[in-house]
């Protein structure tokens, strides 16, 4: 029994069956089965190789006669036979692993009643090149881990309220960043939390423009946005001067962070003082509004003309009776000349009830009007004068006043009085005073109590109330008191002086 053959590679066993071709020994051999094996060797498939390599065992009889020499003509035919073969494709470039984002930031409760919790995070600090799809939230009971995930859909937001919670329950949440890598890693709150309502004390904040007088214009609109703070959600009630709004005049709308009043078109009779209730159970606040709607003053309910004389004319009227639900700020009076019957303007915001008109223009006729003015403007109609102001042309005769002459008469008085002082015997001196009165008064000079007269040793000077005594060369017997004297019809004045006079000392030689 031959040996069977050493295991022969697919590929040497195909190329084996050209070689019983070129033996011509192998007609000996009774089955010609291995003949037509080498038809399918020009087709480049190698799939037919094991359907060929089935005739092989028959040819093992050529191996007996020729020993060793049958593997060498196969080694010679492989090199022929590769060309046949299709070239591998190319590997394909691993594609780069997809890895998920890190975990939100920041993740922090906005708000908890007693059916919902809140919570609010930041997105991951690295998202990678996938990009971010989105985020789940997820919940679960204290104590326990079987957590819940609260949004069915992925969630862009990063805020997220988990609803129809059971009050009381204490539960953990968590969140995660999910993209095509898978989720991230969880960012959870610090503590659990209990759900339930927590109570805050409603307080109004009103706005600061709202703590004076509001004041609109009749046909405005009225827009006014409360806000306040309080949980649970507050009830929010309006009244108006003490009694329910009018909610066909008045709309009113309230969310849980403020409340609005509006009024499409504002009329007078919306003015009052508006209360604003916030309450949540047994603690409210409150706020006042006082709302002014204004509107244009009515004329002055009527005028008079008072006087006229030369070219003026005085007027008078009264307040008006409608001031426009505003303070009455000032009037505006006006002139029209009856030729021509142009109103001009003579007094603008004038704040009195009577006035007077000057400048007018002889042989002309005037009629005078008076405007309302508040902080809307001047009233649509005025108040005008019956009478008309005739300035005349003649008749005019100017009668100068009587003034009586003033008196000016005084008695005489010394307005510079004669001082005491010392002359040289033998050198003119001069006694000097002054004196005023009307009429002018009689000057008398005495010396001693006597009147010096027309003494020619004396010189007696009076010019514009000064009054000079010369005393010519006096000697020592010329010394003593010296009176001057004024008298006029009204009365007499005397001052008095004391001279002196030194003799000259001639030193003598010893």
């Amino acid at each position: 029994m031959p040996a069977k053959p050493a295991p022969i590679k697919k590929s040497p066993a195909k190329k084996a069956a050209p070689k019983k071709e070129e033996k011509p020994a192998a007609p000996a051999e009774p089955a010609p089965a291995p003949a037509p094996a080498p038809e399918p060797e020009p087709e480049p498939a190698p799939a037919p190789a094991p359907a060929e390599a089935a005739p092989a065992p028959a040819a093992e009889p050529a191996p007996e006669a020729g020993g060793d020499a049958a593997p060498a003509p196969a080694e010679e035919q492989k090199p022929a036979a590769e060309p046949a073969a299709p070239p591998p494709p190319p590997p394909e470039p691993e594609k780069p692993k997809e890895e998920p984002t890190s975990e939100p930031v920041n993740l922090t409760l906005e708000d908890v009643n007693d059916t919902t919790l809140t919570v609010k995070w930041r997105p991951p600090e690295n998202i990678g090149a996938s990009g971010l799809d989105g985020y789940t939230v997820e919940y679960c009971r204290d104590g326990t881990q079987d957590w819940v995930v609260a949004n069915q859909e992925l969630i862009i937001s990063n805020r997220y309220a988990i609803k129809n919670l059971t009050t009381g329950d204490k539960l953990h949440v968590r969140v995660k960043a999910v993209n095509p890598g898978g989720p991230s890693a969880p960012a959870s709150l610090e503590q659990p939390v209990v759900v339930r309502e927590i109570v805050d004390r409603p307080r109004i904040r009103l706005p600061r423009s709202l703590r004076t007088v509001f004041v609109k214009k009749v046909g405005d609109t009225v827009n006014l946005v409360i806000p306040f703070q309080g949980k649970p959600k507050p009830q929010v009630s309006w009244t108006k001067d003490g009694q329910p709004l009018d909610l066909k005049a008045v709309g009113v709308r309230n969310s849980d962070r403020d409340t609005i009043l509006f009024i499409r078109k504002s009329e007078r009779k919306d003015s009052g003082k508006y209360e604003v209730t916030v309450k949540v159970d047994s603690l409210e606040d409150k706020a006042t509004i006082s709302i002014q709607i204004v509107d244009l003053p009515g004329p002055p309910s009527s005028i008079k003309l008072v006087d006229v004389w030369g070219f003026n004319t005085a007027l008078e009227w009264t307040p008006p009776k409608d001031d426009g639900n505003a303070e009455i700020t000032g009037y505006t009076v006006q002139k029209a000349d009856k030729k021509t019957g142009e109103w001009f303007t003579v007094l603008e915001h004038y704040h009195r009830l009577n006035c007077t008109v000057s400048d007018l223009i002889m042989g002309n006729s005037y009629s005078f009007r008076v405007f309302t003015e508040n902080r809307c403007g001047l009233s649509e109609n005025a108040a005008v004068t019956k009478d008309l102001a005739y300035i005349q042309k003649t008749g005019i005769q100017y009668k100068p006043p009587e003034y009586k002459d003033r008196d000016y008469s005084e008695p005489p008085s010394f307005t510079q009085p004669l001082n005491d002082r010392a002359a040289t015997m033998g050198y003119t001196t001069k006694l000097l005073c002054a004196v005023r009165g009307n009429p002018q008064p009689k000057i008398l000079w005495m010396k001693n109590q006597m009147v010096i007269g027309e003494d020619p040793k004396f010189r007696q000077i009076t010019s514009q109330g000064l009054c000079t005594l010369e005393i010519r060369k006096p000697c020592t017997f010329d010394g003593g008191v010296y009176s001057c004297k004024a008298i006029n019809p009204h009365g007499e004045a005397v001052v008095n002086c004391k001279l002196d006079v030194k003799a000259v000392q001639v030193p003598t030689d010893k």
